[in-house]
């Protein structure tokens, strides 16, 4: 057979693998990922595939074992490296895991990536702090501030800065209970005079970016799946605004860290929804990092006013208002 027919009938056992996959049956996907890696034993795509398939059906030992047969083949392969890292962090082996990051932080600072760098970074120090390790967040965060990065890059800066600043600021705050907002305590406290911050007459145009119109039993686990529906079904405004309700469901959860998450998930979908800025912004708050809050708002006033979105305008407009 030739070479060419032969590539075709790896393309096709590969194609075959991520329909597969995707469509939630591992044991086909595998099973053509294995066609796959015989036609094609010296290429690391189908391990790695094998790797993701298996860690969608939540089995990471497995996973890992696919992920380091990929790497042995091409050790700077990205997607190796990144599924090896979160196998590691699924299983426990937390330091493994900080270091897989770490190595794929310095292989995408290598390639120019900086965001993708910063992010490997971040998650390597969330997983183990270290000096050594704060200080490498530290560089690829001055290189990354200096090569004026378009939103990716400031969604990287902005996670970044809050694992390092994170502890500093909450050791500044007063503690729970004395009118701070905790990551598990979000019940507005009382107003002067007896008066519920909810009795308060709120403007219309102040409505927080996560006030949704939510059923009380609404489940971040049906939320999730609702998200995943959008995906499959390739609609991504509707995936965005599914991820926003997750992230109210979160929040009214009191899990503020859990409703970030959703709300990164979105922006890698719409980088530009000023709702989803907002959203963050509220979050910042409720979390009692102002500072950050103040400067997401700026930067977001700024984008607005270079564009022609009237009502996003508006909206972020009503924001500094009301947290005059």
């Amino acid at each position: 057979m030739s070479g060419e027919a032969l590539y075709e009938r790896y393309k096709d056992a590969l194609k075959r693998g991520h329909v597969a996959s995707l469509r939630g049956r591992p044991d086909e996907a595998l099973d053509a990922y294995a066609e796959a890696s015989t036609i094609a034993p010296d290429r690391p795509t189908p391990h790695t595939s094998a790797g993701t398939a298996l860690m969608r059906g939540r089995r990471p030992a497995e996973a890992l074992r696919h992920y380091d047969v990929a790497l042995r083949l091409a050790p700077r392969d990205e997607a190796a490296l990144l599924g090896r890292a979160q196998a590691l962090t699924e299983l426990g082996r937390r330091p493994e895991a900080a270091d897989a990051f770490d190595g794929l932080a310095e292989i995408r600072a290598t390639d120019g990536m900086l965001a993708d760098a910063v992010d490997a970074a971040r998650r390597g120090l969330e997983l183990a702090e270290g000096r050594d390790r704060r200080r490498t967040l530290e560089r690829l965060i001055a290189r990354l501030r200096t090569s004026e990065p378009g939103e990716p890059g400031r969604l990287a800066l902005e996670r970044a800065l809050l694992v390092l600043e994170g502890t500093a600021m909450t050791a500044t705050l007063p503690p729970a209970g004395a009118g701070a907002a905790s990551d598990v305590d979000l019940v507005p406290e009382p107003a002067p005079g007896g008066t519920e911050v909810a009795d308060v007459d709120v403007p219309p145009a102040r409505r927080s970016a996560l006030d949704r119109d939510l059923p009380p039993d609404a489940s971040p686990e049906e939320l999730t799946w609702l998200v995943e529906v959008a995906l499959d079904k390739r609609n991504p405004a509707d995936a965005v605004e599914r991820l926003l309700d997750l992230a109210a469901a979160d929040l009214r959860l009191g899990h503020a860290n859990a409703a970030m998450d959703a709300c990164y998930a979105a922006l890698s979908l719409e980088p530009d929804h000023v709702v989803l800025h907002l959203a963050l912004v509220q979050l910042y708050e409720e979390k009692g990092w102002s500072a950050l809050a103040t400067e997401k708002l700026e930067l977001l006033e700024r984008l607005v006013s270079l564009g022609e979105d009237a009502a996003g305008a508006d909206l972020v407009t009503a924001a500094r208002a009301g947290r005059a």
